[in-house]
């Protein structure tokens, strides 16, 4: 298997794409035309440039409305496929890309195209380039890979075969089974996007909101798992259209790529294991079993306020680090860590952000696996100095630079607290009933989600829940649950349109740190809001409009709402169960804690809540235009 990416999937010049690419770890990109006329090197030049940054020309494309033409348009067809082959000898490369027509004087017929095929292969032979014939979903004759093969098929020449491309198979909801039974011998090439399922034209569906596989809806693994049940093993590219990639960062965006490209092929080797495709051996997604620890990096008096926010939630002081000025706090299985270092990278991350969350533990079947897995994905590793009786805990680089560091219990990494830490005294006891951390928020830019999400659902087994919208006073958040399969781990993505809205605020407060607040279960959320009270506990109020709105809307009787009024809690209900929630009061630039609680089977994280509890922080924080102090 070899990877490649065509020049349009991603923003900038020609120049700034083929670092991005070569960058990112792929063999060899597709060139889009117009790319290539845009650049003003010469072909030749251009040619040299790609396999000076060591990838190979793929792919020419795309060569449009060739067949079924007659008269003076198929002649100038052929003269302008001679014309294209004369470019691509100069630029090095031997497959060109022909989609099936849509021009509107083309006429229809199986045996016509394949007599144009056939000719045109024999015009391509001298050159040693392969003609590959692609079905477009919207195309006026050949919309489906099956004619498409059987032109190819009745062609019957060989320098002349058929691109398989999984957005113009799967958006029509075509069995790609189909395609196990053409000869690999006669597949010249495979284009890969995902896309979600959306209803409308196919040609702007395609031409908008294309992905990287594994950001979407579309069955593309059972896509590939075709192609590779034939004996395919060469070539497998990308081809995305997407408006929000066109203003992305093209490292980003080619790093994405490449991710999505290795996760892909490592689920087709799992469930093909006879293919004959040439697939990196590396550790299956990792089981995620819970937050080991949560970090803030913190300094001086804001320190001090978060410790006595953290004794009010009912947490214990339990152990001081060795070496170090970090501090460890507990209730029952829950591990929150302030670290005041000054210099590494908890001090570097304060420099940038202030007191934020700079490092998030995850309990992981297996340590060095799962960076092995990210490794290979093309993930940054991360590692630092170790200190004198400091364990070398495996981590990432993770959401707004923060890390990611890996926990497990057969390589001894859970013995961390008591090997790194020595006991302030005080036990781990559970005051006030928090039992675990429920979901970390973490707050990005809108354009950044499907990146972080192909990041957790590539390494970790983890699934996407369906996209929400955050109605906020001053516009939209989009948010998306990353969850593990029992869902005893939950991540929200919350992606940002606009700073004037608070997710917004806060990566402009922060300068885009990561979490953005982080939930904790209570057993039994009322006796937790009583003790939490008695601890010096400030809820975040809300109006008495809330509650007039609560009761109408579910019926809950007087006695229930005042227990619900006098401790700001907030309620909302499905056909699955009930949820209850409340909060603090933000602080750092808007990152607060919440406290749920999950009845029966409810699965959401109390979404129709959130206008409210929005407008409620936003009355506390600093009013609009006032600068910082």
């Amino acid at each position: 298997m070899k990877t490649s990416i065509a020049t349009v999937s991603i923003s900038g010049n020609l120049r700034e794409k083929l670092h991005a690419i070569a960058k990112a770890g792929f063999d060899g990109i597709e060139i889009f035309e117009q790319d290539f006329i845009a650049d003003e090197g010469t072909p030749r030049e251009i040619g040299q440039m790609i396999r000076d940054h060591g990838l190979e020309i793929t792919l020419f494309q795309p060569f449009r409305d060739f067949e079924g033409l007659t008269g003076d348009l198929r002649q100038r067809a052929f003269d302008r496929a001679k014309a294209k082959f004369d470019t691509m000898a100069e630029l090095g490369t031997d497959r060109i890309l022909v989609c099936s027509t849509v021009h509107p004087a083309s006429v229809g017929g199986i045996d016509r195209a394949a007599d144009d095929f056939a000719e045109l292969g024999e015009i391509a032979k001298p050159y040693g380039i392969q003609v590959g014939y692609e079905a477009l979903a919207w195309g006026r004759h050949i919309h489906d890979h099956r004619d498409a093969w059987e032109i190819v098929r009745r062609a019957d020449h060989p320098n002349v075969g058929i691109i398989l491309d999984s957005f113009h198979t799967l958006s029509r909801k075509i069995d790609p089974n189909s395609i196990r039974s053409i000869p690999s011998d006669k597949i010249v090439f495979v284009q890969l996007a995902d896309a979600p399922l959306i209803d409308m034209d196919l040609l702007y569906w395609s031409r908008h909101f294309r992905n990287m596989p594994g950001e979407g809806d579309l069955p593309v693994t059972d896509f590939m798992r075709a192609v590779a049940a034939t004996g395919y093993d060469d070539w497998i590219s990308l081809e995305i259209f997407n408006d929000q990639f066109r203003g992305g960062r093209p490292v980003g965006l080619a790093q994405d790529g490449y991710r999505s490209l290795i996760a892909l092929m490592d689920d087709v080797r799992r469930s093909e294991p006879d293919i004959a495709a040439t697939v990196p051996d590396i550790p299956a997604r990792l089981t995620v079993d819970g937050v080991a620890f949560v970090e803030f990096t913190t300094r001086g008096s804001e320190a001090a306020d978060l410790g006595k926010l953290l004794s009010s939630m009912g947490f214990t002081h339990v152990g001081n680090h060795v070496s170090k000025k970090v501090a460890l706090w507990q209730q029952g299985d829950i591990r929150i860590v302030l670290n005041q270092e000054e210099t590494g990278f908890a001090g570097s991350a304060y420099t940038m952000h202030g007191t934020s969350v700079c490092d998030v533990g995850l309990r992981v079947s297996n340590a060095t696996d799962t960076t092995i897995r990210a490794k290979a994905l093309g993930e940054d590793l991360f590692s630092q100095p170790v200190g004198p009786g400091e364990l070398e805990i495996p981590a990432i680089r993770s959401v707004g630079g923060s890390v990611l560091h890996f926990i497990d219990d057969a390589s001894g990494l859970s013995d961390v607290w008591d090997v790194e830490f020595r006991s302030s005294g005080q036990g781990p006891e559970n005051k006030v009933g928090l039992s675990r951390i429920d979901h970390v928020a973490e707050t990005m830019n809108y354009d950044e989600m499907l990146s972080w999400s192909l990041f957790y659902t590539s390494i970790f087994d983890m699934k996407r829940a369906p996209m929400n919208d955050v109605i906020d006073p001053d516009g939209l958040v989009r948010s998306q649950a990353i969850e593990t399969p029992d869902g005893q781990v939950r991540i929200t993505l919350n992606g940002a349109e606009t700073h004037r809205t608070l997710a917004g605020s806060f990566l402009a407060e922060s300068f885009g740190g990561a979490v953005q607040h982080l939930a904790f279960q209570a057993d039994d959320i009322f006796a937790t809001a009583e003790e939490m009270a008695g601890l010096g506990f400030e809820p975040l109020p809300m109006t008495g409009n809330y509650y007039r709105d609560l009761k109408a809307r579910f019926a809950i009787d007087d006695a229930h709402l005042e227990k619900l009024k006098a401790h700001h809690i907030l309620y909302d209900e499905d056909g699955q169960g009930g949820f209850y929630q409340f909060y603090s009061k933000p602080f750092a630039g808007g990152f607060f804690f919440e406290i749920v609680q999950r009845v029966d089977q409810y699965d959401g994280y109390g979404a129709p809540n959130a206008p409210f509890r929005i407008a409620a922080q936003k009355r506390l924080l600093r009013p609009k235009g006032m600068p910082k102090a």
